[in-house]
């Protein structure tokens, strides 16, 4: 069955203390709403950036986008948790839709604060959900600035850039709102909430289409804020590349 086009877009953005990268963020994300309201002028855009426990300017650095673009808000919460921000983040966007019906036509873009989306990376998502995919799974590459360049070249021999990759990130990933909802949203924890979410739609039969065409550049950082995240097999690449030397 053909679906339903998709009416609305909601982007949700965890951030917790990014003074650093929020504002590079916002603005691809600025970019990429323009773009897909330009070619789909009838889709909506909401853009929620979810702070949590921030105490470094990213408040304000929202607030400046707030003040001069009515689809950009924000939602403080205390958690300290990935998943459980971007749980509450996609439940506060979705708030206002009450039918099944606006489900179907509601597709939930999720990023991170740290890193910067292409500006087709909303009408490539949407144009994939109209023919028929019900979760996109983007790729990323770690900024080479951050990065050790022996670093940066053993990460991409593990993540090569391909169509129908086996990665799953949480800062490239979208979703049709009923099919996150049937699979029960996104466990509140502070990694992995991500591939546990397309785990669950797999289980249910959803279509999941993986893609190279809209990579996301990311932070390269190798401070890991959160056991086994994406700053923590950063910095255990490195020191496997250091011990192979010893």
């Amino acid at each position: 069955m053909t679906p339903l086009p998709i009416s609305r877009v909601a982007v949700v953005v965890p951030a917790h203390n990014e003074e650093q990268h929020l504002a590079r963020a916002l603005s691809g994300l600025l970019a990429a709403a323009d773009a897909l309201q330009q070619e789909h002028a009838q889709v909506d855009v909401t853009v929620t950036v979810v702070l949590d426990s921030c105490t470094d300017r990213s408040a304000d650095i929202a607030a400046a986008y707030l003040s001069t673009d009515s689809r950009f808000n924000t939602l403080e919460v205390r958690l300290r948790s990935t998943g459980a921000s971007r749980a509450v983040g996609i439940a506060a966007a979705m708030e206002s839709l009450g039918t099944a019906a606006s489900m179907n036509t509601t597709w939930l873009a999720n990023t991170d604060a740290d890193s910067t989306v292409p500006g087709h990376w909303l009408t490539r998502q949407v144009g994939l959900a109209n023919a028929g995919a019900d979760a996109v799974l983007g790729t990323v590459q770690p900024n080479p600035s951050d990065l050790d360049s022996a670093v940066l070249r053993r990460w991409l021999e593990h993540h090569p850039f391909r169509e129908d990759h086996q990665h799953i990130y949480g800062a490239n990933f979208g979703v049709r709102a009923s099919a996150y909802l049937t699979a029960g949203g996104f466990p509140k924890l502070r990694v992995h909430e991500d591939r546990i979410l397309v785990e669950r739609l797999r289980r249910h039969n959803f279509s999941v289409a993986a893609t190279d065409t809209i990579r996301v550049l990311t932070s390269g950082r190798t401070l890991a804020r959160a056991p086994q995240g994406f700053g923590a097999y950063l910095r255990a690449l490195s020191r496997e590349l250091r011990e192979q030397h010893l």
